[in-house]
């Protein structure tokens, strides 16, 4: 039932943001950040879920804990990334939208550079 109220809250902002749109434009994105906060922050339980998870895949899998630290970083450049670039859209500066999604695709790649190594690494001893 979380979704059904995440949707609500969402379509009521972007309804708000529509009236405001014509007589307060600088209020829109006040609403677009406030409203992604609070959604934001209504996740954060399912983001403690995939943290448990992820906790006992990784105790019940021999892989190295680094691993699994990347893939939450990895997690976490993403959404946040997503949620930066998503107001930065609505307010109407898509240049900085594309420049932070950028960084975050870069960033994203550069974690995971030790992963694709060891994945190489492990190949050729299998080939070796």
């Amino acid at each position: 039932m979380d979704i059904i109220r995440i949707s609500l809250l969402g379509i009521c902002g972007v309804v708000l943001g529509f009236f405001l749109k014509g007589t307060r434009t600088e209020y829109v994105s006040f609403i677009t950040m406030g409203i992604g906060i609070i959604i934001l922050g209504l996740a954060v339980d399912k983001l403690d879920y995939l943290f448990q998870m992820i906790g006992k895949i990784q105790q019940s899998l021999s892989v190295d804990p680094e691993y699994f630290l990347t893939l939450i970083k990895m997690i976490g450049i993403t959404y946040i990334g997503q949620f930066s670039a998503g107001i930065c859209k609505d307010a109407g500066y898509q240049a900085t939208a594309s420049q932070i999604e950028l960084f975050c695709k870069l960033s994203v790649m550069v974690l995971s550079i030790p992963v694709l190594m060891a994945l190489l690494e492990t190949i050729q001893e299998f080939l070796g």
